[in-house]
């Protein structure tokens, strides 16, 4: 279930050609391992299309059931019709009106998409791209605003361009027969100030479930502190059903990446958990010695590790909160405000590391085997705790 009530859902798409099965299968797999709750794959030629449902049944061989949704541009009506265990086998589609068809075209094969989702039951996402507008309705509009009186800025034309196509095309879609509750709009910029003036916008005119995301974010940190800037600030607002952050991956880089970003934004705004939260200090002339940088890692790389185990045997277990700190300036505190915390010794400081768990101190670890001690403890409170 997408919009109303329903948590906020991470999508994320795969990148590698959908003809491949094996590599599709494990680059969905990896992505489902990673918490990625839906899966976008292109699906543009037969080849990709025929391969759908083999994807899908391998995926279910391998107790994967994340549900798939066909990207489908330019040809997606042909490939719907002329495959139709593709059509059977996606759980959703996702077009984009600026790339169904020219002229005349263009309405007959966006019927012929709607049509087939009717048939199977599927929901639709209506995804307006700026990089894709439908030049026709761009024109229009800018030759209407031309002559008014008091014209609007060409980006504030672009802004109900994008609008009036996602609106137009899910009016369209209903008077097709496609129910109003399988619609789900994006109007998806690569300006952080663009998205979300323009989500802001269609947020007040319709009652859609809206999915978010820069689409073009980038690479690294530009991407991941775009992303972050532009859906914090919607989603605070309470605007956005699902998400995706659309990282551009390093050359040979986990395309999971972008899965764990778009969680770290839901949880940092309190509006999921998806795993332990660890919270670290991030050092100073106190801490010269990176001994607590390495346990953070370590715990939080262990947290992460165990949680397609601990997520179906300890209910809760994400909400968990653990803290990892340098040395006592604040480290007794954050230690007490953490469901378990481990204040470490500074440079130079007595060479002990109490533990605090739920507020009070129950023990004080001490040489080589800190680490493994405290992972011990973590393991221990989280059966104890969640079991």
């Amino acid at each position: 279930m997408v919009g109303g009530v329903a948590p906020i859902v991470v999508q994320s798409m795969t990148n590698t050609d959908t003809a491949d099965v094996a590599a599709t299968v494990v680059q969905i797999a990896e992505l489902a391992q990673a918490g990625s709750e839906l899966v976008r794959i292109t699906v543009n030629n037969e080849a990709a299309a025929a391969a759908v449902p083999l994807i899908r049944d391998r995926l279910a061989a391998r107790n994967f059931t994340v549900p798939l949704i066909g990207d489908f541009h330019f040809n997606g009506h042909r490939l719907l019709t002329q495959y139709p265990a593709c059509a059977e086998a996606l759980e959703k589609y996702r077009i984009n009106p600026g790339n169904v068809g020219r002229g005349k075209k263009k309405d007959e094969q966006f019927a012929a998409i709607i049509e087939i989702a009717c048939r199977q039951e599927k929901p639709v996402r209506i995804g307006v791209n700026w990089g894709s507008l439908d030049q026709a309705l761009a024109a229009r509009l800018m030759d209407e605003n031309a002559g008014l009186a008091q014209p609007q800025t060409a980006t504030e034309v672009m802004y109900e361009a994008m609008i009036r196509s996602a609106l137009d095309s899910a009016q369209q879609a209903e008077e097709i027969g496609l129910r109003h509750d399988k619609i789900i709009l994006s109007v998806k910029m690569s300006g952080v100030q663009d998205l979300i003036a323009v989500y802001r916008k269609l947020a007040m005119r319709c009652d859609y479930p809206l999915h978010l995301g820069l689409t073009e974010a980038g690479m690294g940190s530009k991407g991941i502190v775009a992303s972050t800037a532009a859906l914090a600030v919607l989603l605070q607002e309470g605007i956005g059903d699902t998400i995706r952050v659309s990282l551009t991956p390093e050359p040979g880089g986990s395309r999971t990446q972008e899965v764990l970003i778009a969680q770290e934004i839901l949880q940092s705004l309190e509006l999921r958990s998806f795993t332990p939260a660890v919270t670290a200090c991030p050092g100073c002339g106190r801490t010269s010695s990176d001994y607590f940088q390495r346990l953070a890692r370590q715990i939080q790389d262990y947290l992460r590790e165990q949680m397609p185990v601990w997520r179906s045997r300890y209910p809760g277990v994400e909400d968990l909160k653990v803290a990892v700190m340098g040395c006592v300036v604040n480290g007794p505190g954050e230690s007490k405000q953490a469901n378990i915390g481990i204040s470490l010794p500074g440079t130079g400081e007595i060479p002990v590391a109490p533990v605090y768990v739920d507020g009070e101190k129950t023990v004080t670890l001490k040489g080589e085997t800190i680490a493994a001690e405290f992972q011990h403890i973590v393991a221990a409170y989280v059966a104890r705790r969640y079991g």
